[in-house]
């Protein structure tokens, strides 16, 4: 009797163990985020993780071009990708590696620097094109090939040169100073804090969290209005495809960012429980608090494939709209 209740007991624990080498009871989730999520997911997470003892989350911040490429081309596990632009899962992961997106938060393009930098007293939403043209005047900006906020740095470029009537101003500041081109924020930030370049293209809402004075531009060219979406579809740029060796034309579009489950998650009930609490209003509110503002309603073109759990989000938001 005492053997066959310790062969009862030794089965037990190995298939556990078995469902804990699986990952299936792990607990874990795997976040691809763009680089300006990168504060308040962490503290989504540090939050989450509180209120769900045994959850893990486990970020990798990067270019959301380069989050597309770790799942299309290195096929690293992932559970949930976040990316700074709706088109690159829209374009690059839909079908084949996941079915929906919902697009969440917004953003706009601004021009960050510091009291050193050159001309910083004289920098203003009218001047700063001529400042930095300036060879005086360095300027970093993201890499468009790897980043959204590269390639919209690229089309912000392109809206001004409109906007202020300044022929060839597009193509001469994107000759300029193409040394400093980096592939995602948190170089940028780390360029202008070491003095190495005088102003930075970024997002908003990452000079907020970082403490950057910052030049605001005119809602024509920063990519923060959807209702200047006619205007912003008016210019577009290539960057690099879904395979090697591919190119893609994107257009302007006010910035949305946008979040999904991968078909093939690893722990994909988990993964749709955090994006529940990232929906809700506690979630949202940590995004407010680090200068970036949700997209009300939340909206999504594959209204049908978003899981029931997430589905409630979209509705509840086009009811309270309509009150």
């Amino acid at each position: 009797m005492r053997r066959v209740l310790f062969l009862i007991l030794i089965s037990g624990f190995a298939f556990v163990g078995c469902k804990n080498k699986s990952g299936s009871n792990s607990g874990e989730i795997i976040i691809f985020n763009a680089g300006s999520l990168s504060v308040p997911f962490k503290q989504m997470k540090d939050e989450y993780e509180k209120r769900n003892p045994g959850v893990k989350i486990l970020m990798e911040p990067a270019g959301s071009l380069v989050c597309a490429r770790k799942i299309t081309e290195l096929k690293k596990p992932c559970d949930i990708i976040a990316s700074a632009d709706y088109f690159v899962i829209n374009k690059l992961l839909i079908p084949e590696y996941t079915s929906w997106t919902i697009r969440f938060a917004t953003n706009e393009m601004v021009i960050a620097f510091l009291d050193k930098s050159t001309f910083s007293g004289e920098m203003n939403s009218e001047n700063w094109y001529e400042i930095l043209s300036s060879d005086k005047v360095t300027y970093s900006r993201a890499d468009p090939d790897s980043d959204p906020g590269g390639y919209r740095t690229v089309l912000t470029l392109m809206l001004a040169e409109k906007y202020y009537n300044q022929k060839d101003l597009a193509e001469r500041l994107l000759l300029k100073n193409k040394n400093y081109i980096r592939p995602k924020e948190v170089d940028l930030i780390a360029l202008l804090e070491s003095n190495a370049v005088d102003y930075i293209f970024i997002y908003k809402s990452v000079a907020i969290q970082h403490n950057l004075k910052y030049v605001e531009l005119p809602d024509e060219i920063n990519l923060g209005d959807p209702l200047k979406n006619d205007l912003y579809n008016s210019v577009s740029t290539e960057v690099v495809g879904s395979s090697p060796g591919s190119r893609i034309i994107v257009r302007g579009e006010y910035i949305n960012y946008s979040i999904s489950v991968l078909n093939n998650a690893p722990h994909k009930s988990e993964a749709i429980e955090f994006i529940s609490f990232l929906l809700s209003n506690d979630g949202m509110d940590i995004l407010r608090k680090n200068g970036q503002e949700p997209i009300i309603p939340f909206s999504t073109e594959q209204p049908a494939l978003i899981p029931d759990k997430l589905r409630q989000y979209l509705e509840t938001q086009k009811t309270e709209q309509n009150r």
